[in-house]
């Protein structure tokens, strides 16, 4: 009776090294796309935050002069490389919704102007104030 041999045959061992390599490659791969991705978004969401501070700033400053005048300023953050202008006009005047005449409305409009990518990039916000607001 004859027995069989469990000694592999040669070449099994190195294909299998070979098989799991190019696995394991696969998956790292994969992996460090994914991570590449992650980190973009991330410095994408800080860029973001970073226009939405500069916005919320300059609105918060407008608003907090003590009397509203028509006209528009431009303000230069040069270690950011942002431009952000400012504009304040003054709103004809407009009936809520009680019928009463609001009068001394102004429109508040801030932009941020900046370059990334080699493209010109802006974001705005807006909101509306009553002139006479911070008037004894």
């Amino acid at each position: 009776m004859k027995t069989m041999s469990s000694k592999p045959r040669p070449g099994y061992l190195l294909l299998e090294v070979v098989l799991a390599l190019a696995v394991f490659g696969i998956a790292a791969t994969g992996f460090a796309v994914a991570l590449q991705r992650t980190a973009k978004a991330a410095e994408m969401a800080r860029r973001e935050m970073r226009i939405t501070r500069i916005l919320e700033s300059s609105l918060n400053e407008a608003l907090s002069l003590p009397t509203m005048q028509e006209g528009s300023t431009t303000t230069s953050i040069t270690e950011m490389g942002v431009e952000v202008d400012t504009e304040i006009k003054q709103l004809p005047d407009i009936a809520n919704e009680d019928g009463q005449m609001l009068q001394q409305m102004f429109q508040i409009h801030v932009s941020a102007h900046w370059m990334e990518d080699g493209q010109a990039q802006e974001r705005s916000a807006e909101v509306w104030r009553y002139g006479l607001l911070y008037q004894p």
